[in-house]
């Protein structure tokens, strides 16, 4: 083989300098990408903004309490706002209108709505006034966080519906104070009624009457809603068993009463197929009422229709009970998931990591946690706050931590921004060479150097790597120039190696057999460098042809082998069945084998291709694993032609 002059090689040196500096470019852009993703992933990946917002609000003493009758009741007929998109004085605005316009009754879920959205704004505004802070601004903002004027407002507002609520509950409970008083001015009414001596007509007049009376009167306290409604029924009985009043006319009563409650019965029946066990809970509930108001029934009937009306009652009163023990039951069993959650998140803060690398791996974790707790239903309203104030101080400690870490980084960016600078000025001393080689290697160490020097801040990373940039293409440049008089040589080589592809492709192989392709080879490999347009091409044909050449010979040799195995099948076959049987297990076991042999190769090849600097192994199992396919192939070949044998 002639021996290259080592300036012959410069121009590919170049090519590899170049490839090395796109290399750096890629590697210095995707450290930048990294240090952006740091920073992003610091503000969390999981959106809690609502429970955040909740937590505030309940912080600021803005907590609602347990919602009355008359709030679920009236809030069912709330349509409420869209507050997407909605700015804190539009909100303020919506909430002022509100109160003006609106029962007080039907505000509190738009209340608490409103309060979500408000301080979902609010807490943005503090954090990105404290991400855009210096450390020595951040107390004067956490001040302008504490008097914001918009908040103070808000509580205004929260405080004048709060009172406006107090107010309405108050008024509520002074008017059932005042129908319990009434109602019982009935019951005493009807106690008199059963002694007066009055006429049979008038005294029933008097009784309609009172029972009107009761029916228009509202809720009492809950307290007294039993004893009352007992002892009215009672009264009304008694009416009927000790005045004296028209047998047709009680008894006409008594039958209206009758098909009423009946009706209900029904009514109670026809609750128990009620998809939404809270609303057929609530439905129950007025048609107990219902009951109340209505009068006695015959005796006969009285015991017979009291039973078949509660039995209606107590299995939907059952299946409402069981509604709500199962979402308790789930609300602790989402405590035990969150807590598990919050466990797992206070073990990150154990082994906090030290690398970025490691930083990035336990952000991830971290926000898988995250997205797995928004997944999780409440917890018991008592245990709700705690454990998300749990989880958000855990959550808050990690991205401290990470904050204190790349605050360091920061220092560490610093100096990789000297050192590199220290490269560009070494890079620029060599633009103006003549020494090729020597620099060549010189620019090359530097551009590893480069590469093994870590990532600078963004707003520099870009600036200093094309100042190294510049000055290694200048060289290039240069040394390109120099050697374009090579061209022509480049040009005489091309012309001599597409000359022997051409007599590789004409060439029978079998008449020359392996040594034929060697020396094909040795004549390849003594023509120097050609154009490096035209390389990869060239280099791609004369595989081609040697692959072809090679298995041209090996398919020659497998003909033979299989001339072989033909006659060894002949001899086994005239020896009788049982060693050509034998024969076809040993090759049945061997192609089983070879199977899994290449399923491990490519195995492997999969795992080798993760790593760095893993071409030459990748290479060599590749080629294990086409050795093997073709042994494979061979082997069921001579497994089909026993099986043909048997057969004939």
């Amino acid at each position: 083989m002639a021996t290259e002059n080592p300036n012959l090689s410069v121009p590919e040196e170049r090519l590899s300098a170049a490839e090395d500096v796109q290399n750096i470019s890629e590697s210095v852009a995707r450290q930048a990408q990294e240090s952006a993703a740091a920073e992003a992933e610091s503000a969390g990946a999981v959106d809690f903004a609502d429970e955040d917002a909740a937590l505030d609000a309940r912080n600021a003493g803005l907590d609602l309490g347990e919602e009355s009758a008359e709030e679920e009741l009236a809030c069912e007929r709330s349509a409420g706002e869209e507050l997407n998109g909605k700015s804190k004085e539009e909100l303020l605005s919506i909430f002022a209108r509100m109160l003006a316009e609106r029962p007080v009754q039907t505000l509190r879920r738009d209340v608490e709505a409103l309060k979500i959205a408000f301080y979902k704004l609010r807490r943005a505004e503090v954090e990105a006034a404290r991400r855009a802070a210096s450390d020595e601004e951040r107390t004067a903002a956490d001040a302008d966080a504490a008097a914001d004027a918009a908040e103070l407002r808000f509580k205004d507002l929260f405080r004048e519906y709060r009172r406006l609520r107090d107010e309405f509950a108050a008024a509520q409970e002074a008017v059932k104070e005042e129908n319990l008083r009434a109602k019982l001015a009935v019951v005493e009414e009807l106690k008199e009624l059963t002694a007066s001596d009055e006429r049979l007509d008038h005294t029933f007049e008097k009784f309609r009457e009172l029972q009107r009376r009761w029916k228009e009167l509202g809720a009492v306290p809950q307290q007294h809603v039993k004893d009352l409604w007992e002892n009215y029924n009672l009264q009304v009985e008694n009416f009927y068993n000790f005045v004296k009043i028209n047998k047709e006319l009680r008894d006409l009563d008594l039958k209206k009463n009758y098909e009423r409650k009946a009706a209900l019965c029904e009514a109670a029946e026809a609750l128990q197929q009620e998809g939404a066990v809270v609303e057929a809970f609530r439905k129950l509930q007025k048609l107990h009422d219902q009951w109340r108001e209505t009068g006695p029934v015959a005796n006969e009937y009285k015991e017979v229709l009291w039973e078949r009306f509660k039995e209606a009652s107590s299995r939907i009163n059952r299946r409402h009970q069981e509604y709500f023990e199962g979402i308790k039951r789930e609300q602790l069993h989402n405590l035990e998931l969150k807590s598990g959650l919050c466990a797992r998140v206070e073990e990150l803060l154990e082994r906090l990591p030290a690398s970025r690398r490691d930083w990035n791996k336990a952000s991830e974790s971290l926000f898988e946690i995250q997205k797995e707790w928004k997944t999780i239903g409440f917890a018991p309203k008592k245990d709700n706050n705690a454990i998300y104030e749990r989880f958000r101080n855990g959550c808050d400690r990690f991205f401290e931590a990470k904050r204190a870490f790349y605050a360091g980084v920061k220092d560490e960016m610093e100096e990789n921004l000297r050192r590199k600078i220290e490269l560009c000025e070494a890079a620029e001393a060599l633009r103006g060479s003549e020494e090729w080689k020597k620099t060549t290697d010189e620019l090359i160490a530097l551009q590893t150097q480069w590469k093994q020097t870590g990532a600078v801040s963004r707003r520099h990373s870009d600036q200093v790597w094309k100042r190294f940039r510049a000055a290694c293409d200048a060289f290039f440049e240069r040394k390109a120039a120099h050697f374009a008089e090579v061209d022509d040589q480049y040009g005489e080589n091309l012309r001599r190696k597409e000359a022997l592809l051409e007599e590789m492709a004409g060439t029978d192989v079998q008449a020359g057999g392996f040594e034929a392709v060697k020396e094909f080879q040795r004549r390849w490999s003594e023509i120097g460098f050609v154009p490096i347009k035209r390389k990869e091409a060239l280099q791609k044909r004369y595989k081609e042809i040697v692959d072809k050449m090679f298995e041209t010979l090996r398919g020659a040799q497998r003909d033979r082998s299989m001339g072989r195995f033909r006659e060894k099948v002949s001899t086994l076959k005239a020896s009788g069945d049982r060693r050509l049987r034998t024969e076809r297990d040993r090759l049945a076991n061997r192609v089983r084998q070879l199977e899994q042999e290449i399923a491990l190769l490519e195995n492997n090849v999969g795992f080798f291709a993760r790593s760095k600097n893993a071409d030459a192994m990748v290479a060599e199992v590749r080629g294990k694993i086409d050795r093997g396919r073709e042994e494979l192939r061979a082997t069921i070949e001579k497994v089909r032609l026993i099986d043909r044998e048997n057969r004939e």
